[in-house]
């Protein structure tokens, strides 16, 4: 098993950058491959990216995040990063972590997931 905690919401300006940290305890993360996603009022829960275990880096992204938000890993630590560059009042969401063990684009394929973290985007 894994345990996730977020952490680095908050309140930004539109057009400004804010970096989320995600932690993870448990089992070794390089087994996990890690994503994020989020989940704005009233709608589902939307995959933004996804580091992909064991392949030397490999990430995949949301079309709406492409250019914008860079998800790094460091295993060592047990850390998971999403920064997010050039952010847009639609970024306005709870930004989750989740492990799973292979990738998927739905949150069917994770099996662990944070508590989440706020971030809004002000215009």
């Amino acid at each position: 098993q894994v345990q996730l905690v977020e952490s680095g919401g908050g309140l930004v300006q539109a057009g400004g950058s804010l970096r989320l940290s995600c932690a993870a305890s448990g089992r070794t993360l390089s087994s996990y491959t890690m994503a994020w996603f989020r989940q704005a009022p009233g709608k589902e829960r939307d995959f933004i990216g996804a580091a992909i275990r064991w392949s030397g880096g490999s990430t995949h992204y949301a079309d709406s995040v492409k250019g914008r938000f860079t998800i790094s890993r460091d295993n060592a630590k047990k850390m998971v990063y999403l920064q997010m560059n050039s952010l847009k009042p639609e970024d306005t969401a709870v930004y989750y972590c989740a492990a799973g063990s292979r990738f998927g684009r739905t949150v069917r394929e994770y099996d662990y997931w944070g508590q989440g973290t706020q971030v809004t985007v002000s215009s």
